[in-house]
């Protein structure tokens, strides 16, 4: 085995000049003998990590700081003393003044790096730019806690030989919504206040632990202060409530919710309870109860299923098995049957496709599918509106429903009450309200739970809780266009005491 011409000579040098780095005086830079040796072994011993700890005692310590050193010079760090070791013949020049950063005279300068923060420009070039963020050269240094003036937005400068970016014009403003198709749609909805539609929203300056004061306070000793506890909660979002619930506990030992219900009660205390749950735990009991003991509440079971995102359903299953040590298609499956079963359990998948393209030749053949599953043939085959109407993308359906209105004259919903009754029937049309127009569909439930004699306080208590945080103020807008009255006031006009004063808070307003 041969180390001839090893290690290389510099470049640009005469031929036999040493290469770099240069021995350190005496000998090898590692503290032994010259390398290569004049006589190489045989078998030298492989330079790997189990051979570590045997070399770690030659190592020359005055050499590697002299080239450690000399390294951070180049790459801008402290330059190498002069002097540090001694030149030696046909080696590189010496360390010019300033370091690395100067190149010898007559030497085109390399930019193929940016040079450390802080480093000054060769001789007669531009100053660098500095860094995003960083303070502009011949701006004043800004006060404490305020942003320096940066770059965004300015072209990069150019150096020697470099040629200037091409100066792209931006891009188009990706627009979230959904595509635009003839017939009933749901309310414009600007795209910087999409998914943020809520009545209810995070408290600027939240400080859990003061809360749980006030919430303890408002319980301690003989009385309840009602009002301290619909200020306090009203205001907070979800995510801070479960905040609260923690340094409740913290603070005091005791659980905030047991104390919630030994304090208060009826339906002022049912909606304070469903407040404290989180979303997804809160549908999760909610079914349990629609399921639960003689006859179940298929409205209940229809309106979560049909109005949950993918992400909320999957999570629901999840949540269910874990409470109530049964899955929820089980505990669906015991309690409904035929194809209205078959619809909750497609709806329960969480499965829908999300996407946002739409294929108008597949949106006709859907079109055609369902004119000869219901209208075009005697009875009705209620399966492929369930494969359709549960599987495809919102923006696909809304399409579906434009078009067959289009090609068979006669609205969807029509042609489903026609085709289908019952509990079947109410499903599909939840499921084809809510793909149309979701604030709609709520503010047509809120409007039948408080309509009539008597009030249906679980539906009403489960959408304002819901929707607070979702699309309550769309709802309230719908419910205005729908029923010429604001939701504000048909609540005022049906509940009551701290109950109505809760869903008030909840209502954000009156329109």
């Amino acid at each position: 085995m041969s180390y001839s011409g090893y290690p290389p000579a510099a470049p640009g040098y005469p031929p036999g000049a040493p290469g770099y780095p240069p021995p350190a005086p005496g000998g090898s830079p590692w503290g032994g003998a010259a390398y290569p040796p004049s006589n190489p072994p045989s078998n030298p011993p492989p330079i790997g990590l189990e051979n570590v700890a045997g070399y770690a005692n030659q190592f020359n310590p005055n050499y590697m700081a002299g080239m450690a050193s000399n390294m951070a010079g180049t790459f801008g760090g402290t330059n190498v003393p002069q002097g540090m070791y001694p030149p030696a013949p046909g080696a590189f020049p010496p360390v010019p003044p300033g370091g690395f950063g100067q190149p010898p005279s007559g030497q085109q300068p390399s930019y193929g790096m940016y040079p450390p923060p802080g480093g000054n420009p060769p001789s007669g070039m531009p100053s660098y730019p500095g860094y995003p963020g960083g303070p502009v050269p011949g701006q004043p240094t800004p006060p404490p806690g305020q942003q320096p003036v940066g770059y965004p937005g300015q072209q990069p400068a150019t150096y020697p030989g470099q040629q200037p970016m091409p100066s792209y014009p931006p891009g188009q403003t990706v627009n979230p919504s959904m595509p635009s198709f003839p017939g009933p749609s749901g309310p414009t909805v600007s795209p910087g206040a999409y998914g943020n539609r809520g009545t209810i929203t995070d408290a600027p300056g939240f400080d859990p632990l003061r809360d749980a004061e006030v919430l303890r306070k408002a319980m301690k000793g003989f009385g309840t202060d009602e009002q301290a506890i619909i200020d306090c909660l009203g205001s907070r979002s979800n995510k801070q409530r479960q905040q609260i619930i923690l340094s409740f506990k913290t603070a005091y030992g005791k659980d905030l919710i047991k104390d919630l219900k030994s304090e208060l009660s009826g339906n002022f205390e049912r909606t304070i309870l469903a407040m404290m749950k989180t979303p997804v735990m809160f549908d999760a009991y909610e079914i349990k109860e629609a399921i639960k003991g003689v006859g179940t509440d298929e409205n209940c079971l229809i309106e979560i299923l049909a109005s949950r995102s993918n992400e909320h359903i999957q999570e629901l299953n999840r949540v269910y098995k874990a409470e109530f040590k049964k899955t929820l298609e089980e505990a669906i499956k015991s309690d409904t049957s035929g194809h209205f079963q078959r619809l909750l359990i497609s709806l329960s998948q969480g499965n829908r496709d999300e996407s946002t393209a739409v294929d108008m030749s597949l949106v006709q053949k859907d079109v055609q599918e369902l004119y000869a599953a219901g209208e075009n043939r005697l009875g009705t085959d209620e399966s492929k509106f369930n494969a359709i109407l549960c599987a495809r993308s919102r923006a696909h359906l809304r399409a579906v429903f434009s078009e067959y209105q289009r090609m068979c004259n006669r609205d969807i919903e029509k042609s489903i009450c026609s085709e289908m009754s019952g509990d079947l029937e109410k499903g599909m049309l939840a499921v084809v309200k809510c793909l149309k127009n979701t604030p709609a569909f709520f503010a047509e439930r809120l409007r039948n739970a408080m309509k009539g004699a008597g009030t249906k306080d679980r539906t009403l208590i489960r959408i304002m809780v819901s929707r607070s945080e979702v699309d309550l103020l769309d709802i309230r807008a719908e419910y205005k266009r729908m029923y010429g009255k604001s939701l504000y006031t048909d609540i005022t006009g049906d509940t009551s005491g701290d109950y109505r004063k809760i869903l008030l808070k909840l209502c954000g307003g009156n329109d």
